[in-house]
C-alpha cells in the first residue's frame, strides 16, 4: 500500500482549520524550527495505538519530519495501528521552509544527520591517527565506521542516528 502525500503548499489551509499535524523529529530539531501549528510527537516515542485511541482513526493526521523518511515510518506505524487517514507532508520541514510556510524558529540545534556526519568523521580521523601513531589495531575503528555507513546507505537505517537521537542534548 502506498502512503498518501501532500505538498507543503497544501498545508497552510489545513492548519487554519486546525487539522492534526504531527512532527516526528527529535525535540531538539523541533525546537530549532517547526511548522507553526505542528505538534511534537518524536518517532521513537510514538505509541501509535494510544494515538489512535486519543485522536480517533478517521480524522486526517498530517505527518512531517525533516525531509520525509521518519514521517513515512511514523505513518506506517499509525496505519498499522488502524488509523485510516494518514498523510505525509512531502519533503518535511525542509520543504515547508523552502515553500515559505509559517515557521517557528527557536534555539539552534544540530540536526541528527549533521551529528552523524560529525561523529563518523571524528571517529575515522581519530582511529586513523591512533592507527598510525599508537597501534595498527586502531585501524579497525575507521573500518567499522565505513562498514556502518555502507550498511546505513544500503538499508536506509542508521544505527548511529538512532543512538544520537536518544542523547540528552536531543531531548
Amino acid at each position: 500500500m502506498s502512503l498518501k502525500t501532500i505538498s507543503p503548499r497544501e498545508l497552510p489551509p489545513l492548519l487554519v482549520n486546525q487539522c492534526t499535524v504531527i512532527d516526528v523529529r527529535t525535540p531538539g530539531e523541533f525546537n530549532a524550527a517547526h511548522v507553526n501549528g505542528a505538534q511534537l510527537q518524536p518517532l521513537d516515542q510514538l505509541d501509535a495505538a494510544l494515538f489512535c485511541q486519543t485522536h480517533g482513526t478517521e480524522n486526517p493526521v498530517y505527518v512531517l519530519c525533516q525531509s520525509g523518511k521518519r514521517a513515512c515510518m511514523a505513518a506506517e506505524k499509525l496505519i498499522g495501528a488502524g488509523h485510516q487517514n494518514v498523510i505525509v507532508v512531502e519533503g518535511g520541514t525542509a520543504a515547508a521552509i523552502e515553500h515559505g510556510l509559517d515557521i517557528n524558529y527557536g534555539k539552534g540545534a544540530i540536526s541528527i544527520e549533521r551529528q552523524v556526519r560529525i561523529a563518523a568523521g571524528l571517529m575515522v580521523f581519530i582511529g586513523t591517527l591512533l592507527g598510525l601513531f599508537v597501534h595498527r589495531g586502531f585501524f579497525a575503528l575507521p573500518a567499522f565506521v565505513g562498514a556502518g555507513l555502507a550498511f546505513a546507505g544500503i538499508t536506509d537505517t542508521c544505527g548511529m542516528g538512532m543512538l544520537l537521537a536518544k542523547m540528552p542534548w536531543n531531548r
